[in-house]
């Protein structure tokens, strides 16, 4: 979920290619011919997953740029080149098919029908599992959800180089936490919903705690949107009633920019709380996982209620102005609203204080007895 580099997301086209289209581009591009296509759904690009009539590995996805970020290959080459690092590190993520030319990706024209716009075009390698969002998570996949969040972060931070990582420092992104205060442009977009007090509140609590502290967090790459569809999973015991799941996939790293380990800790609590029937015990499973490979300091945990509550606000508000501008992709947009403002306003009603005192003492009972 991309949208708004330079805080515009008006700007931005979202590619409407039908399906024989995107299996012409396949063939034209990629050279492969497509056996069997379908949509996938995407925030604001457009992807397809793919099957082709070729040798080995036989099934892709077509990912196709929005137009406003197709205009900034260089990020979308480090977004792709950290991809094929981390696949190299084993790491589950999706790698490019080459063009026919051999490159990582294409500018395509949209057509006649699509007018005059230009989108990036990428062919990746398909992954298989289920998505966190459509099984009953546990406290197992959680702490590993949380482990995958620091390992990732960590092994990007001190081993991927490229020169296009300098794309990364995103500085006005809005889906970038430290641009939590953008979003009072964009809380229009709410109308009468009653829940505007709370984001102003979410925002204001941010600018004069978390805002403060930034420059005492530790700096990394953030893969920046570990979300309950972007982490696939499969289960690797026979066992229904505990059954324990491996991460085998992980999606999208568009939203990827320089930030804070403490970024991605609190965002990926704040989408495992979506679907979770006790939302509030989450985040000590999901923190004790990230914390076995990077411990937080003080100050980051003391930011962490405040970032994950932000981490909702952005996602709850930003859809909803999405939303109206395309509103034919409204269910999908506004998943996280179906119980995220519920979560949300639970979090402040039971208080940062007991809410950091669930997360913690459970984060350190792992300390005692760490999960098999």
């Amino acid at each position: 979920m991309s949208s708004g580099n330079d805080c515009e997301p008006q700007t931005l086209t979202k590619p409407t290619f039908d399906e024989r289209e995107a299996a012409e581009l396949v063939d034209r591009v990629f050279g492969l011919k497509v056996s069997w296509i379908g949509s996938l759904p995407s925030y604001d690009d457009q992807n397809f997953h793919v099957r082709v009539s070729a040798e080995g590995a036989d099934e892709y996805v077509l990912k196709i740029t929005n137009s406003e970020d197709s205009q900034e290959p260089d990020l979308i080459e480090a977004q792709t080149q950290a991809m094929m690092f981390l696949s190299a590190e084993g790491f589950p993520s999706a790698t490019p098919y080459l063009t026919k030319d051999g490159n990582i990706m294409s500018l395509e024209s949209g057509g006649a029908r699509l007018g005059s716009k230009k989108y990036m075009v990428r062919l990746l390698t398909y992954l298989p599992g289920t998505p966190v969002a459509k099984i009953t998570t546990n406290a197992q996949i959680l702490y590993e959800i949380g482990r995958l969040a620091a390992s990732l972060d960590k092994v990007l931070s001190e081993k991927f180089q490229h020169p296009s990582a300098k794309s990364l420092h995103r500085g006005q992104f809005i889906w970038n936490l430290a641009n939590v205060p953008l979003l009072d442009q964009y809380i229009y977009a709410l109308g009468q919903n009653k829940y505007c007090a709370l984001v102003e509140q979410v925002i204001e609590q941010f600018k004069g705690k978390v805002i403060p502290k930034l420059s005492s967090f530790r700096a990394c790459i953030n893969h920046g949107d570990l979300n309950d569809y972007n982490i696939l999973v499969d289960s690797s015991s026979a066992s229904l009633e505990n059954p324990q799941y491996r991460v085998s996939g992980i999606l999208d790293f568009s939203d990827m920019s320089y930030g804070y380990y403490v970024f991605e800790v609190a965002i990926a609590i704040m989408y495992m709380m979506i679907e979770s029937p006790d939302p509030l015990s989450v985040g000590g499973h999901v923190l004790a996982g990230f914390e076995s490979i990077l411990p937080l300091t003080a100050e980051e945990r003391g930011a962490l209620f405040l970032l994950v509550g932000a981490r909702f606000a952005q996602s709850l508000v930003i859809a909803a102005h999405t939303a109206l501008l395309y509103p034919e992709n409204k269910e999908y947009l506004t998943i996280t609203a179906k119980t995220g403002w519920k979560h949300l306003m639970t979090m402040f009603e039971v208080g940062q204080e007991a809410v950091e005192k669930k997360w913690f003492e459970t984060a350190q009972a792992y300390t005692q007895h760490a999960p098999a």
